[in-house]
């Protein structure tokens, strides 16, 4: 067979059967392959960026390597961005672009770019295959770095004359995988046993290691207060009793008062991100710190830890939760504490009981929770809307929560709800988006038209860049910069167009009946939200400050009265 046949035999043996991606001149051998193979259904996005978060979608959603293809030149430079959000997310994902033939590259051929030097910082490989004899090796190489230890993107770039090589399969097998030695955790066990007000804090580790249930029992085992990061949010699952939600910019009082308040800081598969942590220096300041990932580079990078375990979550977690079973912790009154802080501190949206007010994000995001069976997957894009699901959807796995956390990337959630539908066709899947977000990658809405996916979405539209605008109301004396979107098109319009069919709502008591005609709606549907235009994102620590220094709305109002008195 030649290369490009390879590629798709590669894709069989790694138990690939969907693929995202946009055809060019350079990636031509493999769409012609393609032509051939039943075994790979390809995805025909709209834009390459939408097949790199499309991929990232599906690996999110399905635990699988994520694979997107592209041609030279601006198929490859438009990936960047869905590649950067995988990478920083560490996601497992496969890139395949199409280059040049060899004999052209370095010479400024039409649509050469360097892709190896290019994207060496947002991958945990890049390849350029210089001879066909090396594609198999490195295929097989590619995939396994993709998924295993701490998983991520990584890049084949493949000149077009290799594609069309042909090349000597025989004898092709994935290698082995050595099982890793167990973790000692008589030192953190001890520590953890010491202390009278342990937290567990969790990130987005625990899903890329399928460790959930391993979590899980721990949770339960220990009875340990939990925080979570936004890619953490769902771990303990729906009806963990210790549950205080999300930490950091805009966590919880009780969250971020747990952190300050305790003694031991037990981190598990997260890496005491900024947006988490506030500034460093006050985060934690009077706990101790057990640190456990799959990667030793995280370990002490930010904060040193007392003890750091590099290992494999589950059979980690495992042997913490026999420990906790041989032995309950005694931690009763610190439990009772934070359950207290929670019942005060916790994010709680009040729906308004005035049918005809105009609908608060909040409100509304906590009635979606309600009424969405457990197995919904969220995909969110970035903005106010994204932490307001942060902070009020209550959901049973991480794998429902598709988030781009790293990276902040606009414009993701369309195209990661595309791919998480691919991954379950049976699935609930819901963008949630708001104006500015929606129009990065509205493109998308032929792709849902043309596979006629039951994907829902909701446009929460404040006719503004709401998260920017906030900032500069707080933090930039209300100087508002090139944030209006009120010019935006009419979206159900806009809907129509593209075969969608869409339903506008704007009140308090058309919440519960349009959330409900979106689910019962039995292809893709829109549901536009008008929402008001000067609804902030509460509580909210101010970039670079400590999370003790948590800003709530009761605190801003005061401060504005004092100002107009002044």
């Amino acid at each position: 067979m030649n290369g490009a046949q390879h590629i798709l035999e590669a894709f069989r043996r790694h138990h690939i059967d969907t693929v995202f991606g946009y055809p060019g001149g350079c990636i031509m051998p493999l769409y012609d392959a393609l032509v051939d193979d039943v075994g790979v259904e390809h995805v025909l996005c709209r834009h390459e960026q939408a097949c790199a978060l499309a991929a990232d979608g599906y690996a999110r959603a399905s635990g699988k390597v994520g694979v997107c293809i592209a041609t030279s030149g601006p198929g490859a430079t438009n990936l960047i961005t869905g590649v950067a959000n995988a990478h920083r997310d560490s996601v497992p994902m496969l890139v395949i672009t199409g280059q040049v033939p060899s004999a052209l590259i370095g010479t400024d051929a039409f649509q050469e770019t360097d892709v190896l030097g290019m994207t060496l910082g947002i991958v945990k490989h890049s390849y350029l295959v210089e001879d066909a004899a090396d594609l198999p090796g490195i295929m097989e190489e590619a995939f396994r770095l993709a998924a295993s230890g701490r998983p991520g993107p990584v890049w084949i770039d493949i000149p077009k004359d290799i594609q069309l090589a042909e090349i000597d399969t025989r004898g092709i097998s994935g290698p082995s995988a050595e099982p890793e030695a167990p973790v000692d955790i008589s030192e953190a066990l001890a520590m953890l046993r010491s202390a009278r007000q342990p937290l567990l804090y969790s990130g987005g580790g625990v899903s890329l290691a399928n460790a959930e249930e391993a979590f899980r029992a721990f949770a339960e085992s220990s009875g340990l207060p939990a925080v979570a990061t936004l890619k953490g949010l769902g771990n303990t699952g729906p009806s963990h009793p210790g549950d205080l939600g999300m930490l950091g910019m805009h966590g919880s009082r009780a969250a971020n008062r747990a952190v300050e308040e305790c003694d031991l800081l037990l981190v598990i598969g997260a890496r005491l991100d900024d947006r988490a942590t506030g500034r460093l220096d006050g985060f934690a300041p009077n706990a101790r710190m057990i640190h456990i990932d799959a990667d030793a580079a995280e370990l002490n990078k930010l904060r040193q830890a007392d003890i750091a375990l590099r290992g494999e979550l589950n059979s980690t977690l495992a042997a913490f939760t026999q420990a906790m079973e041989a032995q309950p912790l005694d931690i009763e009154q610190w439990q009772h504490q934070c359950r207290t802080w929670h019942t005060t501190g916790g994010f709680h949206a009040a729906d308004n009981e005035d049918p005809y007010a105009p609908i608060i994000g909040p409100a509304f995001i906590s009635q979606l929770s309600r009424i969405t069976p457990d197995d919904t997957v969220i995909a969110c894009d970035v903005g106010q809307h994204q932490m307001w699901v942060a902070q009020h959807y209550r959901f049973a796995s991480p794998r429902h929560h598709l988030t781009s956390g790293g990276l902040g990337t606009m414009g993701f959630g369309l195209p990661a709800a595309i791919g998480a539908q691919f991954a379950d066709r049976s699935s609930t899947v819901i963008n949630v988006t708001g104006d500015g977000s929606f129009m990065m990658n509205a493109q998308e809405l032929a792709t849902i038209r043309r596979y006629n996916l039951p994907v829902k979405l909701i446009i929460l539209d404040n006719q503004c860049l709401g998260m920017v605008r906030q900032q500069q109301e707080l933090f930039y004396s209300n100087r508002e910069s090139q944030i209006d979107l009120d010019d935006n098109p009419d979206f159900l319009t806009m809907a129509k167009a593209f075969g969608i069919h869409a339903l506008h709502i704007n009140r308090n008591d058309q919440i519960r009946r349009g959330i409900e005609t979106l689910l019962a709606y039995q292809g893709p549907m829109l549901l536009h939200v008008a929402i008001a235009r000067e609804e902030n994102v509460w509580p909210i620590v101010k970039p670079g400050a400590s999370n003790t220094d948590i800003i709530d709305e009761s605190q801003r109002k005061r401060t504005a009265n004092k100002e107009h008195m002044a």
